[in-house]
């Protein structure tokens, strides 16, 4: 059995110290660093990085839940809007399904089984693509969509996303030029017609962390302080983040935080490379610039999770805990134009799951006479929290073209909630 990894020791709740040494010496050698890298380096470090780990990371064994995890339905509804898109492309076979942050695969079995239901329109069009950075997540994925039947389905190709940041240098060897343990990737794939789904992948990309005092713009550094890492404030590194924050009309009040993602236009970069036609459905928390950058926010979004709990402090059990950032989907709809991505609209979790199907998919479980009571009150349990709008309803969820017809709207943006009420289950 292999040695566990650095972030796999049970019990140990602190920092995973191999990971906090090379922050270090990387300060100690250039000084105080950006937030986007301490934030690299404490997610994807090759070796220690917490979404490089072999520990289990979302799951109710881990430090966060997502919906995938929390019923398939989830992907069953998205697989409904998928077969809508489909559509709209004039049914095109092959069709890529290409899916960022994959994960162990939750999303994508729900999805394919879905798509591959018999009777199904798109049996045997579907050719999935897994974005997933972790080797441990790629090889649970192959094996779980193996056993539930669906090896042929792929995962053709398993690709580290370059949206997120670029491997970090390390030593490799000839027969290892990546430093993963695996075969170079060569190159990008040829465009597809298909879609792209991100669920929950942007929210961990690098953020520059910035503050309004003194009536300038002040970047948060990272410094060392003792045993751990402290903000500095100082002139902001690079240029992009006022034009950032100037494109979009932002105006911080004095004292107010705030973050940038730079790394959105590299994202849709590779996507116009992998998609030649076809959709993009985002799925995060976040809001549009206007709501963001309110001071409702005024400390900022940034925020750690571990073992199911908030962590405001991100300096704490680095490695060992997720770091993310509430997305801006004005700045994702900006770069989306820029790279030839139309957006076609933005709606809530909870609106997109009832336009694309929730409801009858619901009522296809509760009319199946095989379904059994314990199975019909966990769906509705789960349903009603991925509707709440407390909850995971409050989500955001765009949609983007790219190539392909935009005069239909897509079922799961054509629903709307009157003001004032939550969808019933």
């Amino acid at each position: 059995m292999p040695p566990a990894d650095a972030g796999d020791r049970a019990g140990d709740e602190g920092d995973v110290p191999e990971l906090v040494a090379r922050i270090r010496g990387e300060i100690s050698r250039g000084g105080p660093i950006t937030f986007a890298r301490f934030m690299e380096i404490a997610l994807y470090d090759p070796e220690f990085g917490y979404y490089r780990t072999r520990a289990e990371r979302p799951g109710r064994g881990g430090d966060f839940l997502t919906a995938p995890e929390t019923h398939p339905i989830f992907g069953q509804a998205i697989a409904r809007q998928i077969e809508q898109l489909w559509d709209l492309l004039e049914r095109p076979s092959p069709f890529a399904l290409i899916e960022y942050g994959a994960g162990s695969g939750a999303l994508a079995h729900s999805m394919l089984s879905e798509l591959e239901r018999p009777g199904g329109p798109m049996v045997g069009s579907v050719r999935y693509d897994a974005i997933e950075i972790n080797r441990h997540r790629r090889a649970a994925l192959a094996e779980r969509l193996a056993a539930a039947g669906l090896a042929r389905l792929g995962p053709r190709r398993v690709i580290d996303p370059a949206g997120a940041p670029a491997p970090i240098d390390r030593p490799t060897s000839a027969g290892d030029p990546t430093g993963t343990g695996e075969p170079a990737q060569t190159g990008d794939p040829p465009a597809e017609a298909g879609c792209v789904i991100a669920n929950e992948f942007l929210d961990a990309l690098p953020v520059h962390r910035v503050q309004w005092r003194d009536g300038q713009l002040q970047e948060l550094l990272v410094e060392q302080a003792g045993d751990g890492f402290v903000d500095r404030p100082t002139a902001p590194s690079t240029p992009a983040l006022a034009v950032h924050l100037a494109e979009e009309g932002v105006g911080l009040a004095e004292g107010q935080q705030a973050e940038v993602c730079l790394g959105i236009d590299g994202w849709f970069d590779e996507l116009s490379r992998r998609l030649r036609s076809g959709y993009v459905i985002v799925i995060d928390y976040g809001r549009p610039a206007t709501e963001l950058y309110s001071e409702s926010r005024f400390a900022g979004t940034v925020m750690g999770y571990f073992r199911h709990r908030a962590i405001e402090d991100p300096y704490r059990h680095v490695g060992r805990q997720d770091l993310t950032a509430h997305v801006d989907f004005t700045a994702v709809e900006l770069a989306a134009r820029r790279h030839g991505f139309e957006p076609l609209g933005l709606t809530t979790q909870a609106e997109f799951l009832i336009g694309a199907g929730g409801e009858e998919l619901l009522e296809r479980v509760r009319s199946n006479p095989g379904t059994e009571l314990a199975a019909w009150v966990e769906l509705r349990s789960a349903l009603v929290r991925m509707l709440d709008p407390r909850a995971m309803g409050r989500f955001r969820v765009l949609i983007l073209a790219r190539n392909a017809p935009t005069d239909t709207v897509p079922r799961g943006l054509a629903y709307r909630m009157a003001a004032g009420t939550s969808a019933q289950v």
